[in-house]
């Protein structure tokens, strides 16, 4: 970049912006145990208004970390279950008609929300996931001729159990990529599982949590995360990672090439130098460093690789590529 960059004003201006956040992780913490990465993930998209999909075994507080982050934040919140049997009008709204005076008005439906947790999106049909491509992609809902726009901070979170192939549908691919990010949430280690066991049975789990800070203070972040300096090394870094899962053979990883079938769209060039400046946020730092980018690398990029039948063959997966690609690509 030619202009000048004062790194180290930048640096004190970003760490006092950011300071906010502390109170904010340290109120989830109080329902929360654990899943650090979990509760990352999610600031993460809230800071950059992406979209994100979390997947794991049932009971490992998916739905609770969402909730509980809805509930530190002064701000509209929705739940939809999804089910087989669910309409896409359950969910955007539909017309009703009046017979009083003969006029169809809109029913808005819980789209119209600041956070949307869509619970186990795998259950219902396509046609019903794609109701909310729209609202994630534009931002905006349509309900027969008319157009809604949506509130900002708007954010879907769906969760997906991994397990479960009876009565699921895959999601759209076109619909997988508008997330940013797709996490995959483990088990708690055997400490924090008996800190869970005995919050659980004092009762502390189901205490209230109560908002620490405005939803005016999540737009204000997200101008913030904008300023945060992105050296022309880095850009080229995040660049190399993408284009190493498109053309292997031009970074000496002939080995995956025969593993992959499609490579990661522009999107996830995008949705990584977002996350990277968001991460640099979160750590009260005014710059992105590698280590920001190899943080993020792996939730960008898992749900965007295609994998070849010879990968399947060999039970390889995403995970095994993107973790063989950040070890050859140079670190600048």
């Amino acid at each position: 970049m030619s202009q000048y960059i004062d790194i180290e004003s930048l640096n004190q201006q970003i760490a006092i912006e950011s300071a906010f956040l502390d109170k904010l992780i340290a109120n989830q913490s109080k329902i929360m145990v654990g899943q650090s990465h979990l509760m990352n993930s999610l600031l993460l998209g809230l800071l950059t208004k992406g979209h994100v999909l979390l997947e794991g075994l049932p009971g490992l507080a998916k739905t609770l970390a969402i909730k509980t982050l809805a509930s530190s934040i002064n701000a509209q919140f929705h739940r939809i279950q999804f089910t087989p049997d669910l309409l896409p009008a359950d969910i955007i709204g539909t017309l009703v008609y009046n017979p009083g005076d003969h006029q169809f008005t809109v029913r808005k439906g819980p789209i119209f929300s600041n956070f949307i947790l869509a619970d186990e999106i795998n259950r219902a049909p396509a046609k019903v996931q794609s109701a909310l491509l729209e609202a994630m992609q534009e931002r905006q809902v349509t309900i027969g001729k008319e157009s809604f726009k949506l509130e900002e901070p708007f954010l879907v979170l769906a969760t997906q159990n991994p397990i479960e192939q009876e009565g699921t549908y895959p999601l759209p691919e076109a619909q997988v990529d508008r997330f940013m990010m797709k996490v995959i949430v483990n088990y708690p280690s055997m400490q924090e599982e008996m800190e869970i066991m005995r919050r659980n049975l004092s009762g502390e789990i189901h205490q209230e949590i109560t908002p620490v800070i405005h939803q005016n203070d999540i737009l204000k972040a997200r101008e913030s995360v904008k300023k945060v300096y992105m050296d022309e090394r880095i850009e080229k870094y995040i660049l190399n990672i993408i284009f190493a899962t498109r053309n292997p053979t031009q970074f000496k990883l002939d080995d995956i090439a025969d593993l992959i079938q499609y490579g990661a769209s522009p999107r996830a060039s995008i949705f990584m130098a977002m996350a990277a400046k968001a991460q640099a946020f979160i750590n009260h730092r005014g710059f992105v460093i590698p280590d920001d980018v190899q943080f993020v690398a792996k939730d960008i990029l898992r749900h965007r690789i295609g994998l070849s039948f010879e990968a399947e063959a060999e039970n390889i997966n995403q995970e095994n590529i993107i973790s063989k690609i950040l070890s050859k690509v140079v670190v600048p």
